[in-house]
């Protein structure tokens, strides 16, 4: 696949994550362009001309096709796209790669710990995991325990589902108070 449709690509799948099966009114993919604006609105402001953007379009969704990350189901003349398992795992994958937590302006007061436990046989995913909560920003206490200050369990929530990890494996405790906070304090930029 071409660079430039990569982005195409990845608004498409993470689109059809989110809203699950996309029903349209015919077999041309572009009336799926409705059911995800941003895929539309990514083309509009990379693509002026309409026919070159319908065709990268187009193009995008046949290439996701042939390469069984899509399916087009025919029902009763109503034409459903919906993800293949490897399709959700791609679209998991861009999520994740996209992740990130949003700072609220101000500071509640309490620290976001977590936890995770994760055994020597999974060491792969123990690694990743790890590098991706050192990327959005954690600050590592310990081997396997991290902090933040602000609400993150969307993002964690998101994380253990991704890398199939259980409640027990991967915890997050809420704590007003930590012990010699201070370096946190001077870490985070909090007062």
């Amino acid at each position: 696949m071409q660079h430039k449709n990569k982005e195409v690509v990845k608004l498409i799948l993470k689109g059809l994550l989110i809203t699950g099966a996309v029903a349209v009114a015919s077999t041309s993919p572009m009336f799926v362009s409705m059911a995800l604006p941003k895929v539309t609105k990514y083309l509009s402001d990379k693509i002026k001309d309409k026919r070159k953007k319908n065709k990268r379009f187009c193009n995008t969704f046949y290439y996701l096709k042939r390469n069984d990350l899509i399916n087009f189901e025919n029902h009763n003349g109503q034409v459903y796209i919906s993800l293949t398992k490897e399709g959700r795992k791609k679209a998991g994958k861009y999520q994740i790669d996209d992740l990130e937590i949003k700072k609220p302006k101000e500071w509640d007061g309490k620290w976001r710990i977590l936890i995770f436990d994760i055994k020597n046989k999974d060491r792969l995913k123990r690694e990743a995991l790890r590098g991706k909560i050192k990327e959005l920003g954690l600050y590592q206490l310990q081997k396997s325990v991290w902090t933040y200050p602000f609400e993150f369990s969307q993002e964690i929530n998101l994380l253990r589902s991704f890398f199939g990890l259980t409640k027990k494996e991967m915890q997050v405790i809420i704590a007003s108070h930590i012990e010699n906070d201070r370096e946190l304090k001077n870490h985070f930029r909090l007062s």
